[in-house]
């Protein structure tokens, strides 16, 4: 495929391991790291992704001022694992659009590891369709949850909107 004037290649980009444990009960699922998380080694590194505020509104604490690693735990703590449903794809910037040659993860075979699973969220549509597809029939006991994207490119809901929308995890969430 003939490159436009300008236009760069696409590089593969890799996912992250899953940040869980043997207590998780949710499992919140993105696409793959955009280029700010890859760069970082972190979860929705991005400033202008709204994830960590988001869960910080859930869980009744200021997560975005939190190191990394503290963030991750405070979610263990909580139930909540991390991971996404695409291991590595071609993708030229952060948009889950410019993905192609998807590599997908087994995720029938991961949640068969997580004995105190009850739900699955989808952080985006990108997410929601591989993972959706994925899954299948394979997790009848589990609730699936589609959620509008924690990306600022998410630009259709305010802030306001999402957190309403995210606050349907509290259902499964660990109370302190």
């Amino acid at each position: 495929m003939a490159l436009r004037p300008g236009q760069m290649p696409a590089q593969r980009k890799s996912a992250f391991p899953p940040s869980v444990d043997e207590t998780t009960q949710l499992l919140i699922l993105g696409s793959l790291p955009g280029d700010a998380s890859i760069k970082q080694g972190e979860y929705y590194a991005h400033r202008g992704n709204a994830f960590w505020a988001l869960m910080g509104d859930i869980l009744g604490e200021d997560l975005r001022a939190a190191p990394y690693a503290l963030r991750l735990k405070r979610l263990r703590a909580r139930g909540v694992g991390l991971w996404d449903v695409i291991e590595s794809a071609d993708r030229p910037g952060s948009l889950d659009s410019a993905i192609r040659g998807a590599e997908l993860r087994d995720l029938n075979s991961f949640i068969a590891r997580l004995p105190a699973l009850r739900a699955i969220a989808f952080n985006g549509k990108a997410a929601s369709m591989h993972g959706r597809r994925q899954i299948g029939a394979g997790a009848p006991a589990l609730t699936l949850i589609d959620l509008p994207s924690s990306s600022g490119a998410n630009a259709m809901l305010s802030r306001e909107m999402k957190v309403d929308a995210w606050r349907v995890l509290r259902k499964w969430i660990a109370q302190p």
